[in-house]
């Protein structure tokens, strides 16, 4: 069974993997970014600090200790899934804000629901917690693909659900952003948080990936 959770229209042609050659949007940002740094408008270097500050320091892993967190603290959980922007954002939670994380949205994943974020429109994505969107997420071919064909589409990135799962996917926007809470993977009973953050994914907590086994941690 498959819901889509979205009022938003999608467009665009099949679904393509990271590594396709640049869109045309793409190569209109590069270009512009040439254009910038010719005129001396930016300092590629502060540039380059702060896309590997969202890459490496941000990146994913504020949001696979929240995941984290969820998988071991009941209250937080519920916490979270109440109000997510507070769970995350606040002082009381981890004081992960900023741009694209004003208005969070947790949704969880079960055995008997799966879900999935997209942007069929852009590419709105919670920069706090899972730092810069990769190329496919934001390519047309995911955008349209996604929300006509899920079960088809994650099952190209790796994910194979029986077919009683229901699929719900969830359009981002410039109010909401979603962060998915995958499921813990079995075996990790008594697991620190920091242990069981490292079996978060970037895309496990998109929904196009499920979080590693204790067994794929070791051999990665």
């Amino acid at each position: 069974m498959i819901r889509m959770d979205t009022n938003t229209p999608a467009n665009g042609p099949g679904h393509t993997h990271p590594g396709s050659t640049l869109s045309e949007m793409d190569l209109r940002v590069r270009a512009l970014e040439t254009l910038l740094v010719q005129k001396g408008y930016i300092d590629p270097a502060a540039l380059d600090v702060l896309i590997e500050t969202y890459e490496t320091r941000i990146g994913p892993h504020n949001g696979a200790r929240v995941v984290a967190r969820a998988w071991t603290d009941p209250a937080y959980r519920r916490w979270l899934l109440e109000d997510a922007t507070a769970a995350i954002g606040s002082a009381e939670g981890f004081g992960f804000s900023g741009r694209q994380g004003e208005h969070m949205v947790a949704v969880e994943n079960t055995p008997d629901v799966h879900n999935v974020v997209v942007c069929t429109l852009c590419s709105c994505y919670p920069w706090p917690v899972l730092g810069l969107p990769p190329v496919w997420y934001k390519s047309a071919p995911y955008r349209s693909r996604v929300v006509i064909d899920p079960r088809g589409v994650i099952a190209e990135f790796g994910v194979q659900l029986p077919a009683s799962t229901q699929i719900r996917v969830w359009d981002s926007t410039a109010e909401i952003r979603y962060l998915v809470i995958p499921m813990r993977p079995a075996g990790t009973d008594g697991w620190s948080e920091a242990q069981l953050a490292r079996l978060v994914t970037r895309d496990s907590m998109i929904g196009t990936g499920l979080a590693l086994s204790p067994d794929a941690l070791a051999a990665a």
